[in-house]
């Protein structure tokens, strides 16, 4: 079989070349469209539910939102296990499903059952879906620096402008903020005072929440012309708050500033994140989608950011906490490296010991057709280009050269030895 082969090779050079050739730009156009990362996704194929309710305990959550989620999503098909945890004010469940089914044909599901399971939560308990990314999603930490601006200021425009002009970016899932202060409205109140004007707390919510609202109207129409009537009640500061009536007591109206007073703060934060030790600071984490590639959407994600770095105010720019491209790029360097230098050492020996530059060039254009075959495999199964994989590329070839160098010079010696033997015999 093999003799017929080589024999059938060596009769359709051009054949044999032109498959070669194909091979190897097939190989390129699988380079350019496999999703290359540094880190090999090995996380179950799963989607996140992921619900809030502050100030709850776990055990309540346990009993009135996690149980109930996990009970009415046990019947999604091709679910292969469910997975839950109960914390304070927070509730995750996990549904994994099989390999092969498609993240968002699975997101779908999920959702069309959190359609039915809202009503046995309570009252305005909304559970969401997590990001559509894996584990290794986190491609590309960034944070602001700004001399002279409080965290709280850093944090509203990480939240109002860079988080959603980086969230256009093709391959996004997600951009999570961190550090700073979130701003808030504080009311802080006297017991003593609203045990005064027997005043109670959820009034006072309750009051507040309903005077931070805008009311449309009817029409009105005078002299051939139709008016719009609203009722503008948006609060749009602090003394907003404290002007709001709570209720009569003896015909003079309680406002919220006779029962204590309101101020602008920050929300509780579970934790702080600092850089290499010099203050805190504040800045977001880019999610990758599910399937991308990683190396495109970091440069991407780095274009957007030059673009948005325009509009930010004097003296506040972006620094890179982590980005994974740096190690990628790397990789893909080492497999570049390691195959030129192979393909020198290759060239040099066969030069020195066989003198003979075709059986160099063979072993030359069976280096980079091997590697192309390679990455057209990992295009075919799915897999992407990461450390693991171009590792093994890497030490593939020291393999490819050692079976080149080995054949090469079998067929060369087996050539000679066939030539010796024609010119020793007598011609007849």
């Amino acid at each position: 079989m093999v003799e017929h082969l080589i024999s059938l090779s060596l009769k359709n050079r051009a054949i044999v070349l032109l498959i070669s050739a194909c091979l190897f730009g097939w190989g390129i156009y699988s380079v350019q469209r496999n999703p290359i990362d540094a880190i090999p996704d090995l996380s179950e194929n799963q989607v996140i539910v992921f619900t809030e309710w502050m100030g709850r305990s776990p055990q309540i959550m346990e009993d009135q939102v996690t149980y109930p989620l996990v009970s009415n999503l046990q019947g999604i098909p091709k679910v292969k296990n469910i997975r839950a945890a109960s914390m304070f004010g927070m509730s995750f469940v996990y549904i994994i499903f099989e390999e092969k089914v498609d993240i968002y044909w699975a997101r779908t599901r999920v959702l069309e059952r959190l359609n039915y399971a809202q009503r046995l939560l309570p009252q305005n308990v909304v559970p969401v879906l997590g990001p559509d990314g894996t584990g290794v999603g986190h491609i590309f930490w960034y944070h602001l620096e700004a001399n002279g601006m409080d965290l709280g200021e850093q944090r509203a425009l990480q939240d109002w402008y860079v988080k959603f002009a980086l969230q256009t970016v093709p391959g996004v899932s997600e951009v999570a903020s961190f550090g700073g202060f979130e701003k808030q409205y504080q009311l802080v109140l006297d017991p003593l005072k609203m045990q005064y004007y027997n005043v109670s707390m959820m009034e006072i919510m309750n009051v507040v929440k309903a005077n931070n609202n805008d009311v449309g109207g009817r029409k009105f129409e005078m002299s051939n012309m139709a008016y719009i009537i609203r009722g503008l009640g948006y609060i749009k500061n602090i003394n907003d708050i404290e002007n709001i009536a709570i209720k009569n007591y003896n015909s003079v109206p309680v406002r919220v500033r006779d029962v204590g007073s309101v101020q602008m703060g920050g929300d509780l934060r579970l934790g702080i994140f600092d850089a290499n030790g010099t203050g805190e600071v504040v800045g977001g984490i880019v999610v990758m989608r599910y399937g991308e590639n990683a190396d495109k959407v970091i440069q991407a994600v780095k274009a957007k950011m030059k673009e948005v770095e325009k509009g930010l105010p004097e003296g506040v720019s972006f620094k890179t906490s982590y980005d994974r491209s740096e190690l990628i790029e790397k990789a893909i360097e080492s497999v570049k490296g390691t195959l030129i230098e192979e393909m020198i050492a290759v060239s040099l020996v066969v030069l020195i010991f066989l003198f003979h530059w075709r059986s160099a060039l063979i072993i030359l254009i069976q280096l980079p057709i091997s590697v192309a075959v390679g990455f057209i495999l990992l295009q075919m199964f799915g897999l992407s280009s990461n450390i693991m994989s171009l590792t093994g590329i890497a030490l593939a070839i020291g393999v490819v050269v050692d079976d080149g160098i080995v054949m090469v010079e079998n067929a060369y010696r087996n050539i000679s030895e066939k030539q010796e033997e024609l010119l020793k015999s007598p011609i007849e």
